[in-house]
């Protein structure tokens, strides 16, 4: 038999009326006191929750009464004492209808003042947070979120097991093959002068297995990336890959559908239903954006040729415009408009300016730009757009590609200040299609949409000599929320086409074989259809929870500016270091 703990016999959140009579033993950090003179009530706290502690002079011995008194917040300790029925319930806890009349009280370890309220709202900043990390996890909101992840992370584990997915770990010391990003370089002191990369995922590595026999292969791993992070963003994340043999596109879509179905009745309201489909077009040209939310209206329209010839050279001089109808708008103010306008010519966004017209529910129009366009043209802009009386059309001018980005983010930004999106809603859907290139300029190249490994559509092959920017993939997004949870694409298979794709992306025959000739040579050898997806664990951990930031879901996150402030890494390294590693 195991022997007792000789610290506790139960955890602080989790006594009840149960225990009532029963005597405990118990650990952890003091949460708060309040000291009435006569009677003063300690809450402690353990990783299971907080239960109050009662001291009182006519009950409690004199001696652990004194010591209370110098008692301070977040000191460790353990006590013993007798539960009872607690007079006045607090059911805001679960261990509310009980507290500890406390007989012993020992101090286990002094603390320093924390630098912030340990509370679920707390006074510390994020910043600051971070650098004393180790006491944010004390929080609560911060240690369900852990909790919530392990869960989901299970459950995950448990899906792929019973579809007899294997899980196997591949190396994080790999050879430095470029996927779009800047790889983390690792010096090598056995081998001087050369260097290894950590991986941005394990994605060749997975094809190897698949050519290898394996079937079905899963692994929640680690993925590293230094580059600019963007909003919320971290340069070592978390992802589950995936790959299975003899599995076609639909094959892959439909059980990755049926995993994020089951993962979102478990933890949400959600009700399994088919995922909605949409093409990349489709997503650009009525939302904007390739990871639309669905959770609300306000489609796109392209009014180009409803507004050529008008002598408007804002509209006439420019190659799209395009907008979006609002609905009920029509009574927004000239202030927010000019806000909203004001928004949108910002340096992240890059507008030139936003044009307006508003029907009220009478079916008058008013608008920014009456002295060029009249009854007709706004009737037809309406149709056009789906609006109707009462509602607001906003529209854009520029450059196809930047009007559509601009829309697709003022969109959102509209939906939430007028709070249209229904923060319980769940609505995923699968976006495919994708180009397989797209054109760098800053580079003066083609670069692959997602990776050099995804393979063509076959009916588009015959433009990859002329046209490369008409082929299009065997490649998939999954979006829940207007956010992307993770994507995958069918293989390539056949190893002159793989190093064809090479060759356009600006790679020799001497660079594809230096780079990637283990992959090559491994095509070789009967590979078998291949393909897989992965997912980033934090982001949808996330946003199943409703949150915006992927910080709260990592036990020890990065800045922004990929900086860990409580370790104080990235550092220097020593001149003994460099010397050693050359």
């Amino acid at each position: 038999m195991s022997q007792p703990s000789k610290y506790r016999t139960h955890h602080c959140g989790r006594l009840n009326t149960c225990h009532i009579g029963q005597r405990v033993l118990l650990c952890g950090w003091v949460h708060r006191i309040r000291d009435k003179g006569f009677i003063t009530w300690i809450e402690l706290r353990d990783f299971y929750g907080i239960v109050q502690l009662v001291f009182d002079q006519e009950r409690t011995a004199k001696k652990t009464y004194k010591e209370i008194k110098y008692l301070n917040r977040e000191d460790v300790i353990q006590i013993e004492g007798m539960v009872l029925k607690r007079e006045s319930a607090n059911r805001s806890i679960p261990s509310g209808e009980v507290e500890v009349l406390v007989e012993t009280i020992s101090l286990l370890n002094k603390s320093s003042p924390p630098p912030f309220t340990i509370e679920k709202q707390t006074d510390g900043g994020p910043e600051l947070r971070m650098q004393y990390r180790y006491l944010d996890i004390r929080r609560q909101p911060i240690r369900d979120n852990l909790v919530f992840r392990h869960q989901l992370v299970q459950s995950i584990r448990e899906f792929l097991w019973k579809n007899e997915y294997l899980e196997i770990e591949t190396p994080f010391l790999i050879k430095s093959t470029p996927e779009g990003a800047r790889d983390f370089i690792v010096s090598s002191y056995m081998n001087k002068g050369q260097h290894y990369a950590l991986p941005q995922s394990p994605q060749t590595l997975k094809q190897l297995l698949m050519i290898g026999g394996i079937d079905k292969y899963f692994q929640i791993v680690k993925c590293f990336r230094d580059e600019d992070l963007r909003a919320d963003r971290q340069p070592e994340f978390t992802q589950l890959d995936c790959e299975l043999s003899f599995a076609s596109q639909h094959e892959i879509m439909e059980q990755f559908e049926r995993l994020l179905g089951h993962l979102l009745e478990k933890f949400t309201d959600y009700r399994l239903r088919p995922f909605q489909r949409l093409t990349y077009d489709q997503a650009i040209n009525n939302y904007g954006t390739d990871k639309p939310d669905l959770r609300f209206g306000m489609k796109l329209a392209d009014f180009t040729q409803l507004t050529r010839s008008s002598g408007f050279a804002v509209f006439d001089s420019q190659e799209t415009v395009a907008g979006f109808s609002v609905q009920n708008g029509s009574g927004t103010s000239r202030k927010t408009i000019d806000e909203w306008t004001r928004w949108i010519k910002r340096p992240q966004i890059g507008a030139k300016g936003l044009v307006w017209v508003s029907q009220d529910l009478n079916g008058e129009f008013r608008s920014s730009v009456s002295k060029f366009f009249g009854l007709r043209d706004f009737s037809a802009w309406f149709e056009k757009a789906q609006g109707s009386k009462g509602d607001l059309l906003l529209m854009i001018s520029g450059r196809k590609n930047d009007v559509y980005y601009q829309l697709g983010k003022l969109r959102i930004e509209i939906a939430n200040h007028l709070q249209l999106i229904d923060p319980n809603l769940f609505v995923p859907l699968w976006v495919t299609d994708f180009p397989l290139f797209e054109w760098d300029d800053q580079e003066n190249k083609y670069s692959p949409m997602h990776h050099p490994f995804t393979a063509p559509m076959e009916k588009d092959l015959s433009y990859l000599q002329n046209d490369p920017l008409k082929v299009r993939a065997q490649s998939y997004d999954l979006v829940l929320n207007g956010n992307e949870i993770g994507g995958g694409s069918v293989r390539i298979l056949d190893a002159g086409l793989q190093l064809k794709i090479l060759n356009l992306l600006n790679f020799t025959e001497s660079d594809a074989q230096d780079r990637f000739g283990f992959l090559l040579d491994a095509l070789k050898y009967g590979a078998p259809p291949h393909g897989g997806i992965a997912w980033g664990i934090d982001r949808l951990a996330a946003v199943l929870k409703g949150k915006e930031s992927i910080r709260d879901f990592i036990a020890f996150p990065k800045n922004n500016r990929a900086r860990d402030l409580m370790m104080g890494a990235p550092s220097a390294l020593t001149a003994k270091q460099l010397k050693e590693l050359q």
